[in-house]
């Protein structure tokens, strides 16, 4: 059975648990003789979690499993007794057969996979029904446990609230661990790159080359410090001096100035910036405002001024984190007490006065952790330093010059023929892993501001 099918079974199953088991609990208060501790449906939530939650957990361990079981089993035919000649290409033979036993193709190309195409598809029926007959009873079982304890005096409130806190709990968890994953990942694979190249060459080396790496000396062409700048010069200045002065000025018009209807429709419309996708902010850098950007350039007499330059990049992601600014400066100023700026108005303060000496004082921790937030996003940006930045690796003040970031080296390093274990390649896990831990930090950073923000206005 499609497992898409057996989820509905066992959704089925749920629902019809949560309904017998609310009946049943009905019945049991019935002309008000018995005293229910908790409310049917919560008896009926308690059947339907122990009929569910298990067959759930099997399914998930079984879809892990299943695949492994299913190739065992097909090798084991005698129709797969020649893939010992097809040691390097077993694996893509049986995926040939799988798919044309799952449907995905009408024929294989391979003779070897058309003989595997019959014992994989048995294969495939034997372990998917088995699997399903499996959760079907589990579902059961769980749910007639379930059942046999609903009773006047059972505290199904109570179970059911330690079993919604530890699925909470797991997904906490869940968060945590992938978190953690990717920090290994990166930690391990920069670990390989710093056995070849020493730390201090890649964190202080301002020599960025991965195309002439020296095999006797990687560290010399892998120095990351014009990346670390222009990381910061396009995401941390340019970008910001764009998005904070906007996002800055539109949250104090929108709650100080701007009449309800305006800021009904103007915060959904400034809000919908965030949800643009980052490609097309990349298109619109690449064609409108990188050749308007070398156009200035040229006017301002540079006639050699790139076309990708860190300004055209900086620029366009400023626009794209003005949501970011504009939102929690909104919710900081709107979250300072109203009697704070009554006050002010009281003593004969103009609004401008007060909001200027009043209201946004009293709201700069929320503001400083919305610009560490958007920060963060800024220097993690790829899409729009891919298509609109260039690869050249400079320390530079000029804005009109070529720069590059982080995030663009990683797409570069990764996209090409190079070998996995290579210092060029395994370069870009150390520049993910620097990237994670700058924007963890800031993260952090706001993260403690918006803490003593929240406890300072409670």
């Amino acid at each position: 059975m499609n497992v898409f099918a057996l989820l509905f079974v066992v959704a089925g199953l749920g629902l019809i648990g949560w309904l017998t088991a609310r009946a049943r609990a009905v019945r049991f208060d019935r002309g008000g003789q018995k005293r229910l501790h908790s409310l049917p449906s919560q008896h009926g939530w308690y059947v339907a979690m122990w009929t569910v939650l298990p067959a759930l957990l099997f399914i998930a361990v079984w879809s892990a499993l299943s695949p492994a079981l299913i190739k065992d089993q097909v090798l084991k035919a005698p129709a797969a007794a020649q893939l010992s000649d097809f040691a390097f290409e077993r694996d893509t033979i049986l995926g040939e057969a799988r798919d044309a036993a799952l449907g995905r193709a009408e024929s294989t190309f391979d003779p070897t996979a058309e003989a595997l195409v019959e014992p994989m598809r048995d294969a495939i029926r034997f372990y998917g029904w088995t699997g399903t007959g499996i959760a079907i009873l589990l579902a059961f079982a769980g749910g007639a446990f379930a059942f046999s304890r609903t009773s006047p005096a059972f505290r199904a409130r109570t179970r059911v609230e330690r079993g919604l806190m530890l699925i909470l709990l797991l997904a906490s968890l869940i968060a945590i661990l992938t978190t953690l994953g990717i920090f290994l990942s990166l930690f391990w694979e920069s670990m390989r790159f710093f056995a070849m190249v020493p730390p201090q060459d890649f964190l202080f080396s301002t020599h960025w080359s991965p195309q002439l790496i020296d095999p006797n000396d990687p560290g010399k062409s892998l120095g990351a410090v014009p990346l670390f700048w222009g990381t910061f010069f396009i995401g941390a200045v340019i970008a910001m001096l764009v998005a904070i002065p906007f996002g800055l000025m539109s949250a104090i018009y929108l709650t100080q100035y701007a009449a309800p209807r305006v800021r009904r429709w103007m915060k959904p419309m400034l809000e919908i910036l965030a949800g643009v996708p980052t490609v097309v902010y990349g298109y619109f850098a690449a064609l409108t405002v990188a050749p308007a950007v070398r156009n200035l350039a040229v006017a301002l007499g540079m006639p050699f001024a790139s076309a990708e330059s860190a300004l055209a990049a900086g620029l366009v992601m400023g626009v794209m984190i003005i949501p970011f600014v504009s939102s929690l400066a909104d919710d900081s100023i709107a979250a300072v007490p109203t009697a704070m700026r009554d006050g002010s108005l009281a003593m004969g303060a103009t609004n401008s006065e007060t909001i200027s000496k009043v209201l946004l004082p009293a709201a700069l921790p929320g503001v400083v952790a919305g610009v560490l937030l958007a920060v963060s996003r800024a220097i993690g940006e790829t899409m729009i330093v891919v298509m609109a930045a260039s690869g050249a690796a400079n320390i530079t003040l000029n804005p009109f010059e070529s720069a590059t970031t982080v995030t663009k080296q990683i797409v570069d390093l990764l996209t090409g023929e190079s070998e996995f274990d290579s210092p060029k390649t395994l370069a870009a896990f150390a520049l993910g892993l620097t990237l994670f831990v700058i924007t963890l930090l800031l993260n952090i950073v706001a993260l403690r501001v918006v803490k003593k923000y929240r406890e300072a206005y409670e």
